[in-house]
């Protein structure tokens, strides 16, 4: 639905190479509800957030830096962390413990940056 303006945030669109693992990763990795997945396309939804995935030719280099970058507030930063690298996430520095809360940020499938926050 538009807002008042006629303008309406869809989703937000990653590359991967490999388009049903980066929906697994999301899926079990954040808790991601996959609605579309096929070998070049993949539709999934965390509450509002809707995260496309297409799949992207192999002669295209993926940048990897911080062009983009999904933060995700996280229960258990421990437990979520394991399982993101289980699901072949690196650790981009180490977690760090501020007032606030725990912050990690992950390098993800094909090189895209997330950050977590578990508040304290």
């Amino acid at each position: 639905m538009a807002n008042a303006g006629g303008v309406a945030f869809r989703w937000v669109l990653q590359l991967h190479r490999d388009v049903p693992r980066a929906a697994r990763f999301y899926s079990e990795g954040l808790d991601f509800s996959v609605s579309v997945c096929t070998l070049r396309w993949a539709e999934l939804q965390s509450g509002p957030l809707k995260l496309a995935l297409m799949h992207s030719p192999s002669d295209i280099t993926m940048q990897k830096g911080y062009s983009s970058m999904l933060s995700f507030t996280v229960a258990d930063m421990n437990r979520t962390v394991t399982k993101l690298m289980s699901l072949g996430a690196e650790l981009d520095g180490p977690i760090k413990y501020e007032i606030h809360g725990k912050v990690a940020a992950l390098r993800c499938l094909d090189g895209h940056m997330l950050g977590l926050y578990e508040p304290a």
